[in-house]
C-alpha cells in the first residue's frame, strides 16, 4: 500500500549561497504575462502580473519576491487565494494544493522604489522626465512578483500603459502599440527564455533610431547628432562579435540613451541602456556599446547557474572589448591584456575569481582579471581552438545557464588535454598568474 504524502510548502529562499533571500524553491516559472499602469508624475503603478508556473512537486503554499506595493488580490488557477507578506516575500496559500502546470494572478498597487542592495538602489527608479529599469542583481520585484533566481528563466509578454508623449521600451520584440485619450499602450513580447534581472522597462521622451538591422536606438532628440558617430560603426561591432562568437541570439536589439546622466550603463535581454554622458560625439564610450552588446551572448543567452559563476558574464564582456579593438584598428588583445595584467598585479591578491563573494560580485578585477583568463587560454590552445571553443560554447548552451565547470570541460574538450593545472590557478587561487608568452 503507497503511504500519501502531506503536500510541500515551497521554500521561500533560494540555494544561491550568495543571496539565498532572491528567488524560492518548489517550482520553476514558464512565463510571466505583466500588464502595467504608469502614472510619471505621481510615481504610481498599477500591475497585473499571470505567472504560469509548474511544481516540482504538490505545494501547499509558494513564495514570490515582490518588494513594496499593496497587493489587492491574488488568485490561484482562477480560484481567491490567501496571501501574507514579508521581507520582501508574497506568501501565497492556495485554496487546495498544485501540481504541476498553474497560474497565478496578482494585483498590485503602489508607488515603486528601487530595492536597496549592498550595490546601492536597483530596480525601477525615476528620471527627471520618465523612468527606468536596473535590476541587477536583485531590483526585479521592485516592480512585478516574481522568482527573483538568475537560474529561473521564463519567457514573457509585457503592457505598459503611460501619458502619450513617453515613448516605452520594454524587454521584447514590439508586437502592438495603441493610443487612447491621452495615453498610449506599448505590448513587448520576449519568446526566449530570460532571467528576471534582465527584464526591463524604460519610459522616456525618445525619438527612434535605426543603428543596424534589427538594432534600433531610443534616444532624446538633442543627442542625435552625438549618436550619429557614438553608435555610427554599432552594426560593424555586431558583425565582429558574431564572427567571435557566432550568430547573435535575439530576435532585434534596442538600445536606449535616457536624457540623465548614468553612472554605467546596464544590460537587459536584447537592450542596452546608457547615459546621457556616454555620448559624446567623439566615441569616448565605444568600448563599453561593445560590453553590453556583448552580454546578449554572455550574461543574456548563456546566462550563470549561480551568481558565483558571474566571471562567466563580465570577463567574456571585457574580452569583447579588447577583440573589438584589436579588430577595428586600435590597440591589440594582447597590448590590453599585457597593460591590465601589470594593473590587477598593484591590486591585493585577495580574490578568488571563481568564488569572489558577494561583497565583490562587481569587483573590478572581476571584470579585469575574468578577461585575461581567456586571453591567457588563448595563449596557451591557440587562435584555431580558442575562437571555436567560443563559438561552440554559445551554440552549445544558447538560451540556457551555464557554471564554471561547464566552461572548463568544454575548454579541456577543445584544447584536447587535461588544464586543471591552468584553471586552478587562474580561478581558484588568489595569487595572479603570469601571462603565456
Amino acid at each position: 500500500m503507497e503511504l500519501s504524502r502531506k503536500p510541500a510548502v515551497g521554500a521561500a529562499r533560494s540555494d544561491d549561497p550568495y543571496l539565498p533571500a532572491h528567488g524560492n524553491g518548489g517550482y520553476r516559472v514558464e512565463h510571466y504575462d505583466l500588464a502595467i499602469d504608469y502614472k510619471l508624475a505621481a510615481n504610481r503603478l498599477s500591475g497585473r502580473a499571470e505567472v504560469t508556473a509548474v511544481a516540482v512537486a504538490p505545494l501547499s503554499r509558494f513564495s514570490l519576491d515582490l518588494a513594496g506595493y499593496r497587493v489587492a488580490r491574488v488568485r490561484v488557477d482562477g480560484r481567491a487565494a490567501k496571501f501574507t507578506r514579508s521581507a520582501g516575500k508574497l506568501h501565497v496559500t492556495p485554496a487546495r494544493p498544485v501540481a504541476g502546470r498553474f497560474t497565478v494572478e496578482v494585483r498590485y498597487l503602489g508607488s515603486p522604489r528601487p530595492v536597496a542592495s549592498p550595490w546601492g538602489d536597483i530596480g525601477w527608479d525615476e528620471l527627471t522626465d520618465g523612468a527606468l529599469v536596473a535590476s541587477q542583481p536583485v531590483g526585479a520585484p521592485s516592480w512585478f512578483p516574481c522568482n527573483d533566481h538568475p537560474s529561473d528563466k521564463a519567457t514573457y509578454r509585457i503592457t505598459v500603459t503611460t501619458e502619450a508623449p513617453y515613448t516605452v521600451a520594454a524587454t521584447g520584440v514590439r508586437t502592438a502599440r495603441r493610443r487612447s485619450a491621452g495615453t498610449r499602450t506599448w505590448v513587448y513580447e520576449r519568446r526566449e527564455p530570460t532571467a528576471t534581472y534582465l527584464v526591463s522597462v524604460q519610459i522616456g521622451r525618445y525619438e527612434e533610431i535605426t543603428i543596424g538591422a534589427g538594432q534600433v536606438a531610443l534616444l532624446p532628440a538633442r543627442l542625435r547628432r552625438n549618436a550619429a558617430r557614438d553608435l555610427g560603426r554599432h552594426p560593424a561591432i555586431t558583425t565582429t562579435l558574431e564572427g567571435f562568437f557566432g550568430p547573435y541570439p535575439f530576435e532585434g536589439y534596442q538600445l536606449v540613451v535616457t536624457d540623465d546622466e548614468l553612472d554605467d550603463p546596464i544590460e537587459a535581454q536584447g537592450m542596452s541602456i546608457f547615459g546621457a554622458n556616454h555620448l559624446d560625439g567623439r566615441r569616448t564610450h565605444e568600448r563599453l556599446v561593445v560590453h553590453e552588446l556583448a552580454h546578449q551572448w554572455f550574461g543574456n543567452s548563456l546566462t550563470i547557474a549561480d551568481w558565483r559563476q558571474i566571471w562567466l558574464n563580465e570577463g567574456f564582456a571585457t574580452y569583447a572589448e579588447w577583440l573589438w579593438s584589436e579588430a577595428s584598428g586600435g590597440r591589440s588583445a594582447a597590448a590590453n591584456a599585457r597593460e591590465w595584467h601589470l594593473h590587477v598585479a598593484r591590486l591585493p591578491a585577495d580574490l578568488l575569481l571563481a568564488d569572489p563573494g558577494v561583497a565583490r560580485l562587481f569587483d573590478e578585477r572581476v571584470y579585469k582579471r575574468g578577461a585575461l583568463v581567456l586571453h591567457a587560454l588563448r595563449q596557451r590552445v591557440g587562435d584555431e581552438r580558442f575562437f571555436a571553443l567560443l563559438r561552440d560554447w554559445t551554440a552549445r548552451h544558447r538560451h540556457a545557464t551555464v557554471t564554471t565547470a561547464q566552461f572548463v570541460a568544454a575548454a579541456e574538450q577543445h584544447a584536447g588535454r587535461d588544464l586543471s593545472g591552468f584553471f586552478t590557478d587562474w580561478l581558484y587561487r588568489p595569487a595572479l598568474p603570469r601571462l603565456p608568452s
